[in-house]
């Protein structure tokens, strides 16, 4: 018997009663980052729990008692299955046996940058399939304003069921942080806004009973604007910080120590930090979201566009300081050998989606460069179809120039300081070294 078998199975009281009580079956539809934890969170508060995947190596993980995702142990997933409270699997009928169903598919962007919505929508068509009266449905994927209303309603209401009346639908935007030891999904507060006003209590009371702190607001669409603000001001302000680099890069000025004295100022300035460019599922895609939905409306992004333009071009001024480093100890781009380390998007974890140290490391072969990469984190990528994978620190000493893409606080910066003949450091991880082959972005 699945996880939601037995939560339908423990009462037939209404939706309200089965979530105070904790017997509510709970679906999570995509175990990456957002699913997993959300799926332990909730298992570890009571409610049987099963997750659904496409993806059956990260079913029989989970079934095996084992996390496909790094931010959640091995041990705590062992012990939710090994009770039952947490299963998983690929087979989408067992839907109609969940009381609450939460979608955390992927939302990428096309090459066009435009959305494809084509992940929630293939997940919504197997839930409309089993919708029932009285469940809760809610939207985790990061999207557009307007697409719980436009493309989840009318979906779901082709069963005849009346929102907030048969069943309750929301948008709750997640805010995972990846290898963020201090704000997870339990202590995060959780953003949640319902189509109808009976949506949105149904969908905070489920929320507050293993977050820690439910904000309500009044509609699905501004909980989606919610999410889109906080990336679009991350974004945009990374951008300002990159191109303020650029600039100090021209005028011979310590942009790291600009950034510190201005930090000092105790109202009015929030540090943001220069870098080789954006990565993640988050912040380098989802301003593009809002971006397409206002071109729609006739109005143009523009802070979106220059900022994404500034955040797109970082890898290529890495580049350039690269080549420029290597020319001053007389030494071509060509044929020279370049180390990376770290090509995870960000430091302590392994994810390398839409990491600046792919199109680093693009570049540099492209222009003749001998590439090779360390990270403890990531075993191996893939670039044009060949496959490389991580190699020792050896390749420090070997390198002609040793680019930190990456600043993994595991690496032993003083080491490489010592055996490298050059780096390019475009982390301000080497601060308070005055090594004469330090370059700093």
């Amino acid at each position: 018997m699945k996880a939601c078998d037995r939560g339908l199975a423990i009462s037939t009281a209404d939706l309200t009663e089965r979530i105070q009580s904790r017997s509510a079956g709970i679906g999570v539809v995509g175990l990456g980052y957002v699913g997993v934890p959300l799926a332990v969170e909730f298992a570890n508060a009571g409610f049987p729990v099963t997750g659904f995947d496409v993806q059956l190596s990260k079913v029989e993980r989970i079934n095996l008692g084992e996390s496909p995702v790094q931010d959640v142990e091995h041990n705590i997933v062992a012990q939710l299955v090994g009770t039952g409270k947490l299963s998983a699997t690929d087979d989408f009928s067992a839907i109609k046996h969940c009381d609450v169903v939460i979608i955390c598919v992927p939302t990428p962007l096309r090459k066009t940058k435009d959305p494809d919505m084509s992940f929630i929508v293939a997940a919504c068509q197997e839930i409309a399939k089993y919708l029932h009266p009285d469940m809760l449905i809610s939207l985790e994927s990061t999207t557009y304003p307007g697409t719980t209303d436009e493309l989840l309603l009318p979906m779901f209401e082709e069963s005849g069921l009346t929102v907030g009346e048969d069943f309750y639908l929301c948008f709750s935007p997640e805010r995972v942080d990846p290898g963020n030891p201090k704000f997870q999904t339990g202590n995060i507060p959780k953003v949640v806004g319902g189509v109808t006003a009976e949506c949105t209590r149904v969908g905070s009371l489920f929320y507050s009973q293993a977050l820690e702190r439910v904000v309500p607001v009044s509609s699905t669409r501004v909980a989606e604007m919610t999410k889109l603000l906080e990336n679009t001001f991350r974004m945009i302000n990374i951008g300002l910080v990159n191109e303020m680099a650029v600039m100090c890069e021209r005028m011979a000025v310590n942009i790291w120590e600009v950034i510190d004295a201005a930090a000092t100022k105790p109202f009015g300035f929030m540090p943001f930090y220069p870098g080789p460019g954006l990565g993640g599922h988050c912040i380098p895609i989802d301003p593009f979201y809002l971006s397409w939905k206002s071109k729609q409306a006739g109005i143009e992004a523009r802070f979106i566009e220059l900022a994404g333009h500034v955040n797109g071009q970082m890898p290529h001024f890495v580049v350039e300081k690269i080549q420029n480093a290597l020319n001053d100890h007389g030494k071509p781009l060509r044929d020279s050998h370049v180390h990376i380390m770290g090509v995870a998007y960000k430091r302590d974890i392994d994810d390398v989606r839409e990491s600046p140290a792919l199109d680093i490391l693009h570049l540099l072969r492209k222009r003749g460069c001998r590439v090779t990469f360390s990270d403890p984190f990531v075993p191996a990528i893939r670039v044009n179809e060949e496959c490389l994978t991580s190699e020792d620190d050896g390749h420090v000493a070997k390198a002609d120039l040793v680019v930190i893409v990456t600043d993994h606080s595991c690496f032993d910066y003083q080491k490489i300081v010592r055996d490298a003949r050059l780096i390019v450091d475009t982390r301000n991880s080497l601060k308070g070294f005055t090594s004469s082959n330090i370059v700093r972005l």
